[in-house]
């Protein structure tokens, strides 16, 4: 593994309440979006996690990052399910061709900030009537060996946009999504071919889901184009997989912590990476254990204590 500092962004997550739902979405996070960028550059990472909000043109967006400084590293893509919406799309219909309306934007964000991979997720529907949210977070609850069928063509369908556009998908695992366990993503990436579909793993995601994370990352390490790392409070992962609650009431109090400050052992992990990887590694701290700033300063030390400067 030869990683060095420039291989890492942050994605500015946790400078938001996701508890508080989606504030990207917020037309007031366009103010408050130059001050996160600013705190970022301040912190230590010379590069962010590519997000153009909703509410912003993609120009609008790149004129910013180059007032920042900073580099954008790849962004998230999710593709719903149409069933969890409850839409029947008839093959090769207007309406299931518009089904994939966004991730053709995503791809036009993608190569017009200079990027050529992003990561691609199932949706996750937080809003209520989802099972793994509500219910039961991170150990496969109500598992539906069709849904994950459909759900696997949906989104090999999202691939095959992308790939035709020139953007490399990675496919990004995450509890609270019908698609959260190691059996979940192993079936995802064996059935659509590594031409169309690399791997963009979080490896604390994967950590909660109780998968064998170093095995995963050997049995795919030559489709892995980038990922999203994270450290856990590991004691309350070891209880919440006896007793799972629902993902909120898993996830406060310091669950997610920044690298190296939890018992995940992301180093051994980013050990499997092949010799000559040079995908992006990006610090996600879905909730962080200390304000946003800190936190970022603290994600960058463990950076710079262990990695070199290129």
């Amino acid at each position: 593994m030869t990683l060095d500092r420039s291989q890492f962004a942050i994605n500015t997550l946790q400078w938001t309440d996701l508890a508080s739902g989606w504030e990207f979405a917020d037309p007031a996070f366009l103010a408050k979006q130059p001050r996160v960028l600013r705190e970022v550059a301040e912190s230590g990472f010379t590069a962010v996690m590519l997000e153009v909000l909703p509410t912003q043109t993609i120009s609008a967006y790149r004129t910013l990052i180059g007032e920042s400084g900073l580099r954008v590293a790849p962004g998230y893509l999710s593709v719903p399910l149409p069933e969890e919406h409850g839409v029947t799309l008839a093959p090769g219909s207007a309406e299931e061709f518009r089904w994939f309306d966004g991730i053709r934007w995503g791809a036009d964000e993608t190569l017009l900030l200079g990027l050529d991979t992003v990561f691609l997720s199932a949706e996750m529907v937080t809003g209520g009537g989802m099972p793994r949210f509500d219910v039961a977070a991170g150990v496969g609850h109500g598992f539906d060996a069709g849904r994950l069928e459909r759900f696997t063509e949906t989104i090999g369908r999202a691939a095959e946009i992308l790939t035709a556009e020139g953007v490399r998908p990675a496919f990004h695992n995450h509890v609270g999504s019908w698609i959260e366990t190691q059996e979940e993503v192993e079936h995802v990436l064996d059935a659509i071919p590594d031409t169309v579909l690399g791997a963009g793993f979080d490896l604390g995601h994967l950590y909660w889901a109780g998968a064998d994370v170093p095995g995963m990352m050997r049995r795919y390490r030559d489709r892995i184009a980038g990922l999203h790392i994270k450290d856990l409070d590991t004691a309350r992962v070891a209880e919440l997989r006896a007793e799972p609650l629902p993902y909120f009431a898993s996830t406060g109090n310091g669950f997610f912590l920044e690298p190296g400050l939890g018992g995940v052992p992301l180093l051994d992990h980013l050990r499997e990476l092949p010799e000559n990887f040079d995908g992006w590694i990006i610090v996600e701290v879905d909730q962080p254990s200390i304000e946003p700033l800190a936190s970022a300063k603290a994600s960058w030390r463990w950076v710079t204590e262990n990695f070199p400067s290129n």
